[in-house]
């Protein structure tokens, strides 16, 4: 399934920054697409998930031990583009027979908010809407590829919207992986906001873009601060980071 959703089977070519460049095909001082791609570093094409083969090994371990743990609640993720990592999590659930878990999907399902420096400082230096003709994917097209892996059944459910819309009432109980890939300060505050009090002990919170995105890490470092949160963050793959909550 990781190989699927990451398509490192077929190899698609990459969306580029600057120009787009073929899977195999290294450019002059950067390493070849395959560790791009092994690294979450590319924007593939054609595949699911563009958070590559160490942070979905990543969902794999930390979902894995919630079950084997017997960790008690449901599995999210805050912005899901394809979809690749959640039709992961509901893949792991379907291989342990898991029955009375759900995976959310949430997302705006039109791409990422422009930001607001007066509110939240910094998101005006991560301008990603620019990129919503890559980023924007509709939730008919997550639904259907969902429906591709025999996976999109009632243990899956939708949370449409801007975050600061569809998180504060959101029929959500109680978590036991939160994985956030929302980018910009607000979204990943509005995670953690009204999700992150939700999470079980014993529970993971996973952020997809600590190391990449420096507003994503001032909401993290601003909430945890703020909460008195000091359990240790891990690293994935030196952009992903993730930690268990312990109390």
């Amino acid at each position: 399934m990781k190989k699927v959703v990451a398509n490192t089977i077929y190899q698609d070519n990459a969306h580029g920054w600057v120009r787009d460049k073929d899977f195999d095909a290294g450019l002059p001082g950067i390493e070849y697409s395959a560790e791009l791609r092994s690294g979450g570093r590319d924007i593939p094409r054609v595949a699911h998930t563009m958070i590559g083969g160490k942070r979905l090994d990543n969902v794999h371990a930390c979902v894995e031990r919630v079950l084997m743990d017997d960790v008690p609640g449901d599995l999210i993720e805050t912005g899901v583009w394809r979809g690749g990592a959640t039709i992961f999590m509901r893949a792991i659930l379907k291989a342990y027979d898991v029955k009375d878990r759900t995976v959310w999907v949430a997302d705006s399902f039109e791409g990422i908010p422009k930001g607001d420096p007066e509110k939240y400082p910094g998101d005006d230096l991560a301008p990603l809407y620019r990129f919503n003709d890559v980023f924007g994917v509709s939730q008919d097209t997550v639904r259907e590829n969902f429906r591709r892996y025999d996976l999109l059944d009632d243990q899956v459910r939708f949370l449409a919207g801007w975050f600061r819309d569809s998180l504060p009432g959101a029929p959500v109980e109680r978590l036991a992986v939160l994985r956030m890939d929302g980018d910009l300060f607000e979204s990943t505050t509005d995670a953690l906001v009204h999700l992150y009090p939700k999470l079980s002990i014993g529970g993971y919170v996973i952020v997809d873009d600590y190391r990449a995105l420096p507003p994503c890490r001032v909401a993290v470092y601003q909430y945890r601060k703020e909460h008195g949160i000091t359990d240790p963050i891990e690293e994935i793959d030196g952009v992903g980071v993730y930690w268990r909550r312990t109390r």
